[in-house]
């Protein structure tokens, strides 16, 4: 069996939306699972929608996930380059002209006004076999009018597709497929611009690059027969197919796109973007406050299951577990409660020294023990480190605000009385999370006071908060003295 060798190959004309993510991440998977390669191609062939700055945004967005190629754009150890295919130019006119030599691809001259006037004049109109002979092409026009018209004019080349033939490959996906090519126009597959279409490109590309399998979004899925045509007419072994599931809006049809995530308030691009023309720019998971491993870990999963309950999956170990065949035909909707649930997840199980490294940028001044402790507190209650700064603020100074809400509700007449009374215990108490709240037991029911109504008062004193990390763990590390001076200052 030959080496695996797959691609990744995007186009820069925009941020990498993360369903391109996502295909790369699935080529790059399906690579390390055999062995193989993982290939960066630019097809940059589309010179109209270039936009600057969106090669080097691929590859940064690549990179902070974890799936830099190792072979193309960005690291040319590889010996099929060039690996933009604007560089290839001169590759590509070869084989056009071979397939124009063998009948199987003829020049084309129409106007796109001209082309314009078929499509508005007869619906569903098709350049095909059955209307090519009427168009201005080398078919239809003298070998001295092909060459005078060559000289003078622009023109196009087009695919020559054969009449009534049943296509068939087979997709890794969804199985075998068959297509007539009745349905099959003859496609421009080199333009005037003397650059060739994606199709073309694509499939010279491909073999050139010995690629073994191509892995791409199903939107590519209806292009696919005219690229088994374009491999029979050069006589080359296609490659295997697969044909990845959209993934879909979180409500309602249809593809996720940037106006989903503007509406509902979540990236759908791997890191933020500034469009050069405009100025706009578009949020980003990293800086959103994403983790790379739970976005990589999230987009793994939509599309794909390992079989099992796990979730939670390190790369290293997708790479071991992934599979085609585990991958689904049908749509995968996106939940971006969901991804928060990873990146939650991914903070949870971070190192209390990594932890305690979030913390000490927004806190200064503290020893690396003291910024454990706290750390340990936190894992379990925050979704974004960016949290941190709010959440975490009351173990660097004591509180100057206390949440009004709160206090409104839960502040009693009698609550000053009660902090007052529980300081003096606390002062007296060993200082330890459990003798602190066997002490506070002890008060409440001696006073038969309700558990809450304490709590919360000595809550809002000490943190000025409703809410938060267990009480008694947090007076334990804010230490008695801090704990005494804070409950003296009661919340007006």
């Amino acid at each position: 069996m030959s080496k695996v060798r797959v691609r990744f190959a995007p186009s820069p004309t925009g941020p990498l939306h993360i369903g391109g993510v996502r295909t790369a991440l699935y080529n790059y998977l399906f690579a390390k699972k055999q062995g193989g390669d993982f290939i960066l191609r630019i097809e940059d062939t589309d010179q109209k929608r270039y936009v600057q700055g969106a090669e080097d945004y691929i590859l940064k967005a690549l990179e902070w996930c974890g799936i830099a190629p190792n072979e193309g754009v960005g690291n040319d150890k590889g010996d099929f380059g060039p690996y933009r295919q604007s560089e290839r130019k001169e590759i590509y006119q070869k084989y056009v002209q071979q397939l124009i030599e063998q009948d199987k691809a003829y020049y084309a001259f129409d106007t796109p006004e001209e082309l314009d006037q078929k499509r508005d004049a007869v619906e569903n109109w098709k350049y095909d076999y059955n209307t090519r002979a009427e168009m201005k092409n080398s078919l239809s026009l003298s070998e001295d009018q092909t060459q005078a018209l060559l000289a003078t004019e622009n023109y196009t080349v087009r695919i020559k597709i054969p009449a009534d033939q049943d296509i068939y490959f087979n997709d890794l996906v969804r199985g075998e497929i068959k297509i007539n090519t009745s349905s099959i126009d003859d496609k421009v597959i080199f333009k005037s611009d003397g650059l060739p279409t994606y199709h073309l490109a694509n499939i010279v590309d491909d073999h050139l690059m010995q690629i073994s399998h191509v892995i791409r979004g199903e939107e590519w899925l209806p292009s696919t027969p005219l690229h088994v045509i374009l491999y029979d007419a050069f006589g080359w072994r296609a490659p295997e197919f697969a044909h990845l599931p959209l993934i879909l809006k979180p409500e309602g049809k249809g593809k996720l796109s940037k106006r989903d995530g503007d509406r509902l308030g979540f990236p759908v691009f791997p890191l933020q973007w500034k469009d050069p023309a405009t100025g706009e720019i578009s949020s980003g998971y990293k800086e959103s406050g994403y983790l790379n491993s739970a976005v990589v870990n999230m987009l793994a999963f939509l599309g794909w299951n390992p079989g099992t309950e796990q979730e939670l999956f390190s790369l290293s170990e997708l790479e071991k577990s992934f599979d085609l065949s585990r991958v689904g035909k049908s749509g995968a909707r996106f939940d971006a409660d969901k991804a928060k649930w990873f990146n939650a997840q991914y903070i949870k199980n971070t190192e209390d020294a990594v932890f305690a490294d979030h913390l000490k940028q927004h806190f200064e001044g503290f020893d690396q023990d003291y910024y454990r402790s706290v750390a340990k507190l936190f894992k379990e209650r925050i979704t974004f480190f960016s949290e941190l700064k709010d959440k975490a603020a009351f173990f660097f100074s004591a509180p100057e605000h206390y949440d009004e809400k709160t206090m409104k509700k839960k502040w009693k007449d009698d609550s000053g009385q009660i902090v007052q009374d529980l300081a003096k215990i606390f002062n007296d108490t060993d200082f330890s999370s459990y003798q602190l709240k066997q002490a506070f037991e002890e008060y409440v029911q001696a006073k038969e006071i309700g558990f809450g109504k304490a709590m919360i008062a000595v809550r809002l004193t000490l943190t000025g908060k409703g809410a938060g990390p267990d009480l008694f763990e947090s007076m334990q590390i804010l230490g008695v003295k801090e704990v005494t001076q804070r409950m003296q200052k009661l919340p007006a």
